[in-house]
Formats: structure tokens, sequence, C-alpha cells
């Protein structure tokens, strides 16, 4: 929840773990675990900090369909099947 807040400016409540994310061929810099969380944004605003040059909200079908890094589709199709 801190990381979230530092990154986007937003306040979430966390309602589990959506993943743990570790097939060594994921990332081509090296083996790489990630654990995606499911959240839900209960304050805050939108906004870059830190280490985020800049942030945006997206629907689905908009998010699904960038050039996204690594498994990054698979973890977003994961999240809206547990919707």
């Amino acid at each position: 929840m801190r990381e979230i807040k530092e990154e986007t400016g937003l306040e979430v409540d966390l309602k589990g773990i959506l993943g743990v994310y570790s097939d060594p061929d994921r990332d081509p810099r090296g083996h790489v675990v990630s654990v995606c969380f499911k959240a839900l944004k209960k304050g805050g605003k939108l906004k870059a900090d830190t280490d985020a040059s800049e942030v945006t909200c997206l629907k689905f079908d908009d998010a699904i369909n960038l050039n996204l890094a690594f498994d990054h589709r698979k973890i977003l199709k994961e999240a809206l099947y547990m919707l």
C-alpha cells in the first residue's frame, strides 16, 4: 500500500494476492519474481511521483492492447478473470 501511494498518489485497500509470477524466462534481464495484488482505490489523487515519470488510468480493453512488457498481458488477463 505504501509503494502504491508513493508511485501513484493513490490510497488503496488490498483485497488479496492475484498471483506470484516467477518464470525464469519472463524477463530477459534475469530471473525476476513479481507478486501482484488485487486492490481497490479508497482515496488520493492520481499523480506520478519518485520513480514514475507519468501515470494514467486506462480502461481494460485499452490496456490489454498496449505493447506490454514481459508477461504483463497474461497478468492483466488473470486479473480480469478473477473479478
